[in-house]
């Protein structure tokens, strides 16, 4: 008796749609996905437990209001914006990089406004920022 033997067809895997796949999550990954940078800036924040303030001859002083208008040296910028900002520092220190940075900011002042100025200051190249304070009065 003689048996048919059924053919098997061979197998074949196509790779073509998981390849495609692959790329589409590498794509994805990389247009998400944010590449940070370290902080090029050293900040010396300030103790307020009675520490004196220190007298410096040349510095650079960025006061920060409650509404976020900024003023360099005691002279006040008409707009908020940071380009009028960055301007006003450049004029103000002549690009000398290594002078004293000081924010001072209102205790109402956004986050947001202050690391503005961080962040103009770091794109000048300071790298001596201080923060102010204010000692706060002792009711014995």
């Amino acid at each position: 008796m003689k048996f048919k033997r059924l053919n098997v067809e061979d197998i074949h895997i196509n790779l073509t749609p998981l390849i495609d796949c692959l790329l589409f999550i590498l794509v994805f990954l990389l247009l998400s996905t944010t590449f940070s940078q370290s902080s090029r800036i050293n900040l010396t924040l300030p103790d307020a437990q009675g520490v004196p303030p220190k007298q410096y001859d040349q510095k650079v002083e960025v006061m920060v209001d409650s509404t976020g208008h900024y003023a360099v040296n005691g002279q006040a910028l008409a707009s908020k914006e940071a380009a009028d900002l960055g301007m006003a520092i450049k004029q103000a220190t002549r690009d000398q990089k290594d002078l004293i940075f000081v924010i001072a900011a209102d205790a109402k002042a956004t986050h947001q406004d202050v690391i503005r100025v961080m962040d103009i200051a770091g794109q000048l190249g300071f790298v001596n920022i201080n923060i102010s304070t204010k000692v706060p009065t002792r009711g014995y």
